[in-house]
């Protein structure tokens, strides 16, 4: 196969990134059109799902942090993801004064019937990996997430 010879470079590593973040960017835009929502708003439920799926209470403020949002944006994002139902915002159980920010269940509903056919194919393509294969994807994944970050937090204003 082709692909097994051709040398794997960093550009070649950078061209395939952007190819899957160009793919995974359409296919999530499809499920916002789907159910009126912004790319923005989908962020905003990424974030508060991998917040909750870690047992880390979501704010508004560490979620604005999170989208680099201001905090009228943010209240905007909110405002718009409490009409639709997909999420609410409840009192702390630990400080009162505080908001954390929690989605519906229908909300994840909606969301797995959308997105678990997807995560269904990566699994089957991913089948044939071997463990340390995985590993290395891992690796690969999280140097270049932290990369990412690093560098935009460089560049930002």
């Amino acid at each position: 196969m082709a692909e097994d010879v051709e040398p794997v470079t960093d550009d070649l590593l950078v061209l395939l990134l952007r190819q899957l973040t160009v793919e995974s960017d359409r296919f999530a835009e499809m499920f916002g059109e789907a159910h009126g929502l912004h790319r923005t708003d989908l962020n905003a439920l990424a974030v508060i799902m991998d917040a909750a799926r870690m047992g880390t209470p979501m704010s508004p403020s560490a979620l604005a942090n999170a989208l680099h949002l201001s905090a009228s944006a943010t209240t905007a994002v909110l405002d718009r993801l409490e009409r639709a139902g997909h999420l609410h915002r409840d009192r702390s159980a630990t400080d009162r004064r505080k908001v954390e920010l929690r989605m519906h269940e229908k909300a994840r509903e909606i969301g797995a019937e959308f997105f678990l056919p997807l995560g269904e194919r990566y699994a089957e393509a991913w089948r044939e990996m071997e463990e340390d294969e995985r590993r290395t994807v891992v690796r690969f994944l999280r140097s270049t997430i932290a990369a990412t970050v690093e560098v935009r937090g460089r560049l930002a204003p």
